[in-house]
């Protein structure tokens, strides 16, 4: 079904663009839906907030980088990932959720039950949101739950696969990225792929994006191509 009759989407759904409202129409209508769409489209904003809707825990899987270098990063293993979820961050700021209220953070939940003298449990009352690396998603299974994939580009076709392969039907995916903002060596990028592979199965969709609602400064750097 698409986007429940008279649901306002937090504000957003009288003001969508029609490739806005195929997007949250399709993310309620398939299992698997994959956008591809440059920066300031709403695309991360937009999924979060069906999510927020559909009323399942939400795993957001981040950009990833290399094992070797995350456990030298300083601080602590919350710390060293926090600034790969900022677009989480950014989304829930925009339904008006608190940050750190929904999003599952070990360390800030262990302060939290100590200062009000409750269990870990009772603290994570209102905890619906929880990042992950996939480094630490192999031998998972993920299971009635949202799931978005955020910079998708960046995600070989291996790490895609490890992803992938661990959904069970219960859950809803959503695949976002740029295939023109591709960070890693293009041919090891999986998000074209890998839309390439879904793209007849009936329970995926495949969208594009192409409005930046940043403004006219960031449409005109998006814009710039290398000599």
């Amino acid at each position: 079904m698409p986007l429940p009759e008279n649901n306002l989407l937090f504000g957003f759904e009288p003001r969508l663009t029609v490739e806005q409202r195929e997007y949250v129409d399709a993310i309620f209508d398939k299992q698997l839906v994959m956008v591809n769409a440059k920066a300031g489209t709403g695309k991360t904003t937009l999924a979060v907030a069906c999510a927020k809707i559909i009323k399942k825990p939400l795993t957001y899987i981040f950009n990833p980088v290399q094992e070797s270098s995350m456990g030298f990063r300083p601080g602590t293993q919350s710390e060293k990932e926090s600034i790969y979820y900022q677009p989480l961050v950014d989304a829930l700021l925009e339904i008006n959720e608190n940050p750190t209220q929904c999003i599952y953070n070990e360390e800030t939940l262990a302060n939290e039950a100590m200062r009000r003298k409750v269990s870990i449990k009772r603290a994570m009352d209102g905890v619906w949101c929880y990042p992950k690396s996939p480094v630490f998603l192999r031998g998972t299974n993920l299971k009635d739950m949202t799931i978005i994939i955020d910079e998708c580009q960046n995600f070989s076709v291996q790490e895609l696969r490890k992803i992938l392969t661990r959904v069970h039907d219960s859950c809803k995916i959503i695949c976002i990225g740029h295939s023109g903002q591709i960070d890693i060596p293009v041919s090891k990028s999986g998000f074209v792929p890998y839309m390439e592979h879904f793209k007849d199965q009936p329970y995926c969709k495949i969208l594009t994006l192409s409005t930046n609602f940043r403004g006219d400064l960031a449409n005109w750097a998006d814009a710039y191509r290398a000599p």
